[in-house]
């Protein structure tokens, strides 16, 4: 072989294999904490999540990473398993539930945190406001007003013999005393009495339950919460024990066996919150994008819980159903 040819056989050598070594690079991957106070990793609204990542091409494995804290119901256990997450290092915390935000927030002011179920960011102290949160946190509120005062007229519609709403809250979730004067304020105006009963945790949901049955309740009624999401069939399994119109939040209620839910789809605000984090990847700046809120609540009946209870839900009522489960 010619001279010249050697050379430029190695030049080309050369030049190729920077070029077969970026190739052969592996992609980044990047980590995303999920923490959450009721939502676990293998229920249906983290798998919408994951659902979510996939649509805008991140899979499991190949470049991107999950890692879940999970709480149990526990509040008092976010604020260390957020600091966990931040001592990982981590791109991106996606949190479930107002008060896991605010662990996140007090956590860490640099990691961009994406709020997939939040009831009421600026009253929580979480955002500047919606149109520009500011800092490193964005996401989805959950406040719409209104919402109560439909939530009890639903009831009352249904169960037109309701006199008394025992209303089981969390006083823990910074978004439930809010929530408890609009629908304080809507039973006035409906000619309904309430019986508010603290929930804190898991431990505290039985005194709640003989609370409202000491009261006399003729229904009863929940707001959206991590803890009472996780502990739903125990919520559910009272209602239908105690014969009373259950009103809940969160299509999972329904699902377990209770009777009616108004409220937001939590799979797809998780779902939806895969938008975020992929904008922020891509080099988005959190405290640039605007806080969404829901446009639209579904109302989920279900007719076995009805016809144990002895309830025949109104024609108008029905036709308003986003799903019927049968």
């Amino acid at each position: 072989m010619r001279r010249r040819d050697v050379a430029t056989l190695l030049c080309g050598a050369a030049f190729a294999w920077p070029l077969a070594a970026r190739a052969q690079q592996p992609a980044k991957v990047y980590r995303i904490g999920i923490l959450t106070l009721g939502v676990g990793p293998s229920t249906p609204i983290a798998a919408a999540f994951r659902q979510g990542l996939r649509e805008h091409g991140y899979v499991e494995g190949q470049n991107i990473a999950l890692e879940y804290r999970f709480a149990e119901g526990r509040a008092d256990r976010l604020p260390a398993l957020a600091a966990e997450l931040v001592r990982m290092n981590i791109d991106i915390i996606v949190t479930e539930s107002t008060v896991a935000a605010l662990a996140a927030k007090r956590a860490t002011q640099t990691i961009p945190i994406v709020m997939a179920i939040v009831a009421d960011v600026v009253g929580a102290g979480l955002v500047a406001g919606l149109a520009r949160p500011g800092g490193n946190i964005t996401g989805f509120s959950m406040v719409i007003e209104g919402v109560m005062g439909k939530r009890l007229q639903l009831l009352k519609d249904v169960a037109p013999k309701t006199s008394l709403v025992g209303v089981i809250w969390n006083p823990s979730n910074p978004s439930h005393e809010r929530q408890l004067r609009e629908i304080e304020a809507a039973a006035r105006s409906l000619g309904l009495q309430l019986q508010p009963v603290e929930a804190r945790n898991p431990a505290d949901l039985d005194a709640a339950f003989i609370a409202v049955i000491s009261a006399r309740a003729s229904a009863v009624l929940t707001f959206g919460d991590g803890m009472m999401l996780r502990e739903r069939t125990r919520i559910v399994e009272f209602a239908r024990s105690s014969r009373l119109p259950g009103l809940f939040a969160d299509r999972e209620f329904a699902e377990a066996g209770g009777l009616m839910v108004y409220g937001p789809n939590l799979a797809s605000h998780f779902r939806r919150a895969a938008v975020y984090v992929d904008k922020i990847l891509k080099g988005a700046k959190p405290g640039d994008l605007p806080i969404e809120q829901p446009t639209m609540f579904e109302l989920v009946i279900n007719l076995k819980t009805a016809k144990a209870l002895g309830i025949n839900f109104p024609p108008s009522i029905l036709v308003l159903a986003d799903e019927v489960i049968e």
